[in-house]
């Protein structure tokens, strides 16, 4: 008697008090290290007295800000980037996958409410008396019936409230993926426009040779005509003349495939060209870099910020997947009116309520399996955010590396560049006065081109390594004013 009288309180407590089966999600720890590399950085690059050699200064635990490409100080870059974050294909792709997901949310929570619904019918009938042991009777009528209904069920194990976590951590994944999208198309669009202006100057320095090695032929035509040198000589400048412009094409097709990318990322289609242009003297390199901590690094990378997402996910499947294993509880209803008459007349008002129990018993292992996989599932996206947060820490210090590397072969070039064109003068003038070989003038065209195309990818490495560590960082987002946020 007396466990009758506890029954409905402590059912009430249960039902208020429902607990949420599965494990509780808690965001992975940060990597504990202190840097990226193995040895501590340089407090700055090495430099080089040309274009783009300027010494980077590494600023540790400096913040990112949010428009990075604007550190370049190139209007044209600044306005083809805005111009691609407005009408980039892709990007509009990702911001529509977040609104989907944001819907399948909203949806999603409408389960932790009662489902009401209404209806009402007309029917005519004939009713016959044959069924009764009277054939002849029978009977014409309308049957006019309306009512409300109502179910609820009761989220005893957290069943409802683990797939709107679910839902809500594929909303962060595709707002996340959204902010990669972002990250990795105006990287790309940086990168593209230091890549044009590295293929403009490598065709710059190869119509310079161009016109060296042309001054040259025609100088040893003169000479030949008067005999002072032989005719080998000639054909082999006039050789290696050719080979030079050669040379020209493959860097013209790069460069149009280079604009045909930039075009494709605006949006646009090839035949609507850009009206801007990129020369490395048009790119500023940034004097200051910054290097997040590492304890920070986790936070801001969209790709790893994605693949925990993903995790949490996977946590509340396995919540889903115990909540199906459980008693389900729920509660029905129904209030209405039906009639051959007028509806709500007296006496034709009619009503139920329910309260139902189900317990699944046998279904052949797939309950038990869909949990098991759940689980497997869960194992599988920590081991991708692992993997995620390896490679990012890779990225960094991949990119930390060529920061001084890459300053360091800028220097190099820029004194092999002056040494180069210090041997052909010397060259050219030995060779007039018939001091050394042509063999050895050749030597030296050679040698001079080959620096003079050294130099140009050098430094337009140095700008594509500025860009490359933005991306690497995070590129920013969290200090934006539009950047997307969790819905409430």
């Amino acid at each position: 008697m007396s466990t009758g009288v506890r029954a409905p309180p402590a059912l009430l407590a249960l039902l208020l008090s429902a607990c949420a089966v599965g494990p509780n999600f808690h965001s992975p720890a940060a990597p504990a290290v202190s840097r990226y590399t193995p040895t501590a950085l340089p407090p700055q690059t090495a430099s080089a007295p040309v274009a783009g050699g300027l010494a980077e200064r590494l600023v540790s635990g400096m913040d990112i800000p949010a428009q990075w490409w604007t550190l370049f100080h190139s209007q044209a870059l600044d306005a083809l980037v805005e111009q691609a974050l407005r009408a980039n294909p892709t990007l509009q792709a990702a911001q529509a996958s977040l609104r989907e997901a944001r819907d399948q949310l909203y949806a999603g929570r409408g389960a932790l409410y009662p489902s009401l619904s209404a209806g009402a019918s007309v029917t005519r009938e004939q009713l016959s008396g044959a069924e009764f042991g009277q054939p002849n009777l029978s009977e014409l009528f309308t049957l006019n019936s309306a009512s409300v209904s109502v179910s609820y069920l009761f989220d005893l194990w957290g069943g409802e409230r683990r797939q709107i976590e679910a839902l809500s951590a594929q909303t962060d994944y595709q707002r996340f993926e959204l902010e990669a999208s972002y990250l990795t198309l105006t990287t790309n669009v940086v990168a593209a426009a230091i890549e044009e202006a590295s293929l403009r100057g490598q065709i710059d320095a190869t119509e310079q040779i161009i016109a060296i090695e042309a001054q040259e032929l025609a100088g040893q035509q003169r000479e030949f005509a008067s005999g002072a040198v032989a005719d080998t000589a000639v054909l082999a400048q006039a050789a290696a003349l050719a080979q030079t412009r050669a040379q020209l094409a493959p860097l013209q097709k790069q460069l149009a495939q280079t604009r045909d990318e930039l075009t494709a990322y605006l949006g646009r289609l090839p035949s609507q060209q850009l009206t801007q242009t990129f020369e490395l003297s048009s790119l500023q390199l940034p004097a200051t870099l910054p290097v997040s901590l590492p304890s920070r690094l986790v936070q801001q990378r969209p790709d790893i910020r994605a693949a925990e997402a993903l995790l949490q996910a996977a946590s509340a499947q396995v919540g889903v997947a115990t909540a199906a294993l459980l008693p389900q509880l729920s509660l029905t209803g129904a209030f209405g009116s039906e009639s051959v008459g007028p509806l709500f007349a007296p006496g034709t008002l009619a009503y139920n309520l329910g309260l139902g129990l189900t317990q699944p018993l046998f279904e052949g292992g797939k309950l038990y399996f869909q949990r098991r996989a759940a689980v497997d599932a869960l194992q599988a996206a920590a081991a991708q955010y692992r993997q995620t947060v390896l490679s990012a820490f890779q990225n960094v210090a991949d990119v930390l590396h060529a920061l001084q590397l890459d300053a360091e072969e800028l220097e190099a070039e820029a004194v092999a560049a002056r040494a180069a064109a210090d041997s052909l003068a010397a060259s050219q003038r030995q060779f007039h006065v018939g001091a050394i070989s042509y063999l050895s003038l050749l030597t030296a065209e050679q040698t001079y081109q080959q620096a003079l195309l050294g130099l140009v990818q050098a430094q337009a490495a140095r700008y594509a390594d500025a860009a490359a560590l933005f991306q690497a960082l995070g590129g920013g987002w969290w200090n934006r004013s539009d950047a997307p946020q969790r819905p409430d």
